[in-house]
């Protein structure tokens, strides 16, 4: 494979990434995805790769660098590919001549777990670019159901670890409880994301709040629906990032007032 290091221009990068993330998914070359990945994670990580295109300092140059490493792992994402052995695979037996120089499965996913922090970071640093400017966030959560309630004793999968095993939650979505985590994600006006956690499904949506006092959002609006409603936590966010939460209140509240129409119809956009 190609070392030659690709770049792309601050205004390229601008005016066609969100095409190239929304139009990969239906495009079948994967050549083509992998180039475009590439060119955005060389310009996202340009300051922290040497010229080999590397992250990490290896005593003898590996075949595949790690910004290609990361390029595949986020073009197996944008595609929807659950399986490395089937992408790793089908690169190895319709795409040999384009990817010639392709590791073996086992050091492919250590060096992509070894990698997770900067692919982490072309995430975070590219929605700050392209949500750069932008004042008005939206928060919401999404349940992620791992089994119906029914086998919640029968379970087994993902409870090696009490901090990260799946637990009961209740979901204002279905009205009903389930076992396995919430997805809590912030997004800007355009649809980008700023910022996401998971967390056990018992978490309480308002925790996630402390996440966002320390991310660096500062002198925003940020909407949510009645799961934050807290007078402490919305001075708290003013007082320590001039953050402006807004939420609709409950019909039963001293000071009630319906919600802004504007505030609705921009919610639909997280929903």
């Amino acid at each position: 494979m190609n070392k030659r290091v690709i770049h792309i221009t601050d205004n390229q990068y601008i005016n066609s990434v969100n095409y190239h993330i929304k139009a990969i998914k239906y495009m079948h070359d994967l050549k083509s995805n992998f180039l475009k990945m590439l060119g955005i994670t060389n310009t996202v990580l340009e300051k922290d790769i040497d010229g080999d295109g590397n992250l990490h300092f290896y005593p003898r140059r590996p075949k595949l660098a790690d910004t290609h490493i990361i390029a595949l792992s986020l073009c197996q994402e944008c595609l929807g590919i659950d399986s490395e052995n089937w992408f790793l695979a089908k690169l190895k037996s319709d795409y040999r001549d384009e990817f010639p120089h392709l590791i073996h499965i086992t050091n492919y996913n250590k060096r992509r777990k070894r990698l997770a922090y900067w692919t982490e970071q072309v995430n975070s640093r590219l929605a700050a670019r392209l949500n750069e400017g932008e004042d008005v966030f939206m928060v919401d959560s999404i349940p992620l159901p791992v089994c119906k309630l029914a086998r919640e004793k029968q379970l087994r999968a993902c409870r090696h670890h009490f901090e990260t095993a799946p637990d009961k939650g209740y979901s204002a979505v279905y009205k009903q409880y389930y076992i396995g985590y919430k997805l809590h994600l912030m997004i800007g006006m355009n649809g980008v994301y700023q910022g996401m956690e998971m967390t056990k499904a018992s978490v309480h949506d308002i925790h996630y709040l402390n996440e966002i006092k320390y991310s660096g959002l500062k002198s925003c609006v940020l909407l949510g629906d009645k799961g934050y409603l807290s007078d402490e936590w919305q001075l708290d966010l003013f007082t320590s990032s001039h953050i402006k939460l807004e939420t609709p209140k409950r019909s039963n509240q001293k000071d009630y007032q319906p919600w802004s129409h504007v505030f609705k119809s921009t919610r639909k956009r997280i929903k």
